[in-house]
């Protein structure tokens, strides 16, 4: 685990996520010249012996631009429409620049619902390994031609940060149009100060991100601490570093002061849990009272029924559900009962199960392994290594 930006030198596997922004523009479509120095500089880090993938944006922006669809909001089907002509445009940038290098590349489309589907998520890592180990370079990207709202990403950031876990990651990079994360707007304030080293995500690191406007804004530095966050749970450091500044990856790798580096804190999921929190499509609501919220938050307990108090949607055994306290929700988990059952059994002992549905193959509702508490950022006292 990465404690030290020193530590950046011996890391074995990165993901490199590349934003739009780098891409593409109205005048160019794609930047050849862009895409063709960052390679050059990956093809640099993967002689020192890394393994690389990379995430990349740009194919609905690419579209955009061979459509002529610049000046115009478009509809759900129109980016898709984009994204199939832009996609493949993309694709051969990257085989034409790695090419130059003697490599090949690989396309990997994926949506959420691959990464839901435990054997999808697996079968995913374990073709990322063969490419791996014949020296071919996975490219992905969401599959913006089928995806619809309920299974997209949110953004290719946060697709970077589950990638990095499909993948056992040792960092995930985003490269973007900045140096990094700011205390203010940079764009706004030209005394503002690049931090350096984050060790724990905090409400004021989402206040500086917020203050941003436009490209700075909750369209990009705030996805990205996003996809910090999920990735440090998971033990996956973090960086943001400036595509536009050549060799800053390069510099970030050998230890040098580039970016905004994130420590993972030491509230780390286990895959499991992370898979809980970040992929699973909620079925349906558990509430509970004060008592149960208390002991599931403060004490790592268990959900058991005596502190439920109702049960909202339709869901089976297995099936992830939100728990909602009294002051809103506070976790979600597996559940080991259908919402039928639960609605028998709540309020009740978990003695009186076996009464009450004829038979009982747990005590609790929600085992404390399969539960993960909503990830609520707070104040707390910088580390003494830096912000």
């Amino acid at each position: 685990m990465i404690h030290s930006r020193i530590d950046l030198t011996s890391v074995r596997r990165v993901v490199i996520k590349i934003g739009s922004s780098l891409l593409a523009d109205p005048e160019h479509g794609i930047r050849q010249d862009v895409i063709d120095r960052l390679v050059d500089e990956l093809q640099t880090v993967m002689q020192d012996g890394k393994d690389i993938v990379i995430v990349t944006s740009g194919s609905v922006a690419i579209g955009r631009v061979r459509l002529d669809w610049l000046d115009r909001e478009l509809s759900v089907h129109e980016k898709q429409a984009a994204a199939a002509i832009g996609q493949p445009q993309l694709m051969q940038a990257y085989a034409k620049a790695f090419a130059r290098h003697g490599r090949v590349v690989a396309q990997m489309l994926l949506t959420k619902d691959d990464l839901r589907n435990r054997r999808r998520y697996l079968n995913a890592s374990n073709t990322s390994e063969t490419l791996f180990s014949v020296g071919v370079v996975p490219v992905v990207n969401e599959n913006d031609t089928v995806v619809v709202s309920e299974i997209k990403f949110g953004d290719n950031d946060n697709l970077g940060a589950l990638v990095s876990l499909v993948i056992d990651a040792d960092l995930l990079v985003m490269l973007t149009d900045v140096e990094g994360l700011y205390d203010r707007n940079p764009d706004k304030h030209p005394d503002a100060n690049r931090i350096s080293e984050i060790y724990q995500l905090e409400e004021k690191h989402e206040t500086m991100a917020g203050d941003a406007g436009s490209s700075f804004g909750t369209g990009g530095m705030a996805s990205k601490l996003s996809a910090a966050r999920v990735a440090t749970r998971a033990g996956v450091a973090a960086a943001i570093i400036s595509g536009k500044k050549e060799g800053a990856l390069t510099r970030l790798l050998t230890g040098e002061d580039e970016g905004t580096l994130f420590f993972c804190g030491i509230d780390l999921q286990t895959r499991r849990k992370h898979w809980i929190s970040e992929l699973l499509k909620s079925a349906g609501e558990i509430h509970i009272d004060l008592g149960a919220s208390t002991a599931v938050q403060e004490h790592g307990c268990s959900l058991l029924p005596v502190g439920v108090v109702a049960v909202d949607g339709v869901f089976d055994k297995g099936d992830c559900v939100e728990i909602i306290g009294p002051d809103g929700k506070i976790g979600r988990g597996l559940c080991n009962y259908t919402a039928e059952e639960i609605r028998k059994i709540m309020g009740k002992s978990s003695s009186e199960i076996e009464t009450i549905l004829g038979y009982r193959d747990f005590t609790s509702l929600i085992h404390r392994d399969n539960l993960v508490l909503s990830d609520i950022l707070k104040p707390s006292e910088d580390h003494p290594g830096g912000q």
